[in-house]
């Protein structure tokens, strides 16, 4: 295990970064468009995270500076306790070691998440997508260059340049120590590290994210927060795929027409459930699973429901345990709905984009946790840490 670094070490490397970057843009910049021109644009969501321009190093840089001038994460108490026999015992958080990063596509997440483990005193294994590794290379190059002018060791930032088969092998038999992994990307990629990690893993799941409009929502609140769930980025984790819509609204169906109206206007596809379908004639959904599904895609599923405790129920059943929203003026209703809704951020009267390290004044994320342990939502700074016991004594013996 590496030595921790001082804070002031830890920042001045930060500091570093962001001043490279600035001076490395227009190199970046050109590398990523190789990436780019080497990548088939198969999937327009991959490809959109994919692209390096000038806001994206803008976003690097600005991200790198706001960890520098964070509070150091490492060293916190969070518990004191002075035992009878005058031990001292106080609990206080800890870095983790070495994290693991394995995520497809993002070469802002080279910086990002690299950042936020290396201000939280961990060493990072950086596992980039093949379509991104020209751009990760010059940023891990950049990274270097950052440890190497403070004379920090370069192995505290590592990338494994590895095809899936040696990623397959690293996951179970690991060259070195690694005390947590994080997989950052579909589905596919979260279930091969599970099965094949041999140490803890931090799942940073589906959205599926619904918004409940009650009997007593504000519809103009309730038309801007689907339009913009659902229409404003359709490749990204918080995005919305389903509604529920209570059939004690007055007047629902005049709503439910509208909505469909304004989602066409998007090109999106609308989707209902046999009284939704009646209501608006937009295709009814062929069966149930399609309640579980994360669409990435302009594409929605709009249900009926009778009641908040059905709301919950039905959400609970179904949704990745990301986001869910209620729209309603009756605050107790909010309330009674946020507390029992099983996801790791509950909204009232809000759009589920909001669920982002950045929005929520962390200063961005490693990822986004649909688990419980040890961290649920957005994975800041000081969730990147775990806690140690520190008990000082004078020859005391139990």
């Amino acid at each position: 295990m590496s030595t921790l670094l001082s804070i002031e070490k830890r920042n001045a490397v930060l500091n570093t970064m962001a001043d490279l970057l600035e001076q490395e843009r227009e190199a970046l910049k050109a590398i990523n468009q190789q990436d780019l021109a080497n990548y088939n644009g198969e999937d327009l969501a991959m490809e959109k995270r994919l692209l390096v321009d000038d806001a994206k190093v803008d976003g690097m840089i600005l991200s790198v500076q706001q960890l520098a001038s964070q509070e150091d994460p490492v060293g916190q108490v969070r518990y004191e306790f002075t035992h009878e026999n005058g031990m001292r015992i106080s609990n206080k958080t800890a870095a983790f070691g070495t994290i693991l990063i394995i995520y497809e596509s993002r070469p802002d997440v080279t910086v990002e998440a690299g950042g936020i483990a290396f201000k939280s005193g961990n060493k990072i294994l950086l596992k980039g997508g093949k379509e991104s590794l020209l751009s990760n290379q010059k940023i891990v190059s950049l990274w270097h260059q950052a440890l190497e002018s403070n004379g920090v060791s370069t192995d505290w930032v590592e990338y494994l340049n590895y095809d899936r088969v040696q990623t397959q092998a690293f996951l179970e038999k690991p060259t070195q120590r690694v005390d947590l992994i994080v997989p950052r990307g579909g589905e596919k990629l979260i279930e091969f590290t599970k099965k094949h990690a041999s140490c803890p893993v931090i799942v940073s799941g589906r959205g599926n994210n619904f918004v409940y409009v009650s009997a007593d929502a504000d519809l103009d609140k309730a038309m801007n927060i689907i339009i913009n769930g659902k229409t404003s980025n359709i490749s990204v984790c918080n995005a919305l795929d389903k509604v529920l819509i209570d059939v004690n609204l007055p007047n629902w169906e005049s709503f439910a027409n509208e909505l469909v109206t304004k989602l066409k206007n998007f090109n999106v596809t609308v989707l209902g459930d046999d009284a939704f379908a009646k209501a608006t004639q937009v295709p009814a959904i062929e069966n149930d699973l399609i309640w579980y599904e994360e669409f990435l895609d302009y594409k929605i599923v709009i249900g009926t429901i009778n009641s908040n405790q059905a709301a919950i129920e039905m959400i609970n059943k179904y949704c990745g345990g990301h986001s869910a929203s209620i729209i309603t003026e009756n605050r107790d209703l909010a309330q009674e709905f946020m507390e029992n809704i099983d996801a790791s951020s509950v909204y009232h009267n809000a759009s589920t984009r909001f669920t982002d390290g950045g929005q929520f004044g962390l200063g961005g994320e490693l990822a986004i946790s649909t688990d419980k342990l040890h961290q649920r939502g957005p994975i800041g700074l000081q969730h990147l840490v775990t806690n140690k016991w520190y008990i000082y004594g004078e020859g005391q013996i139990r």
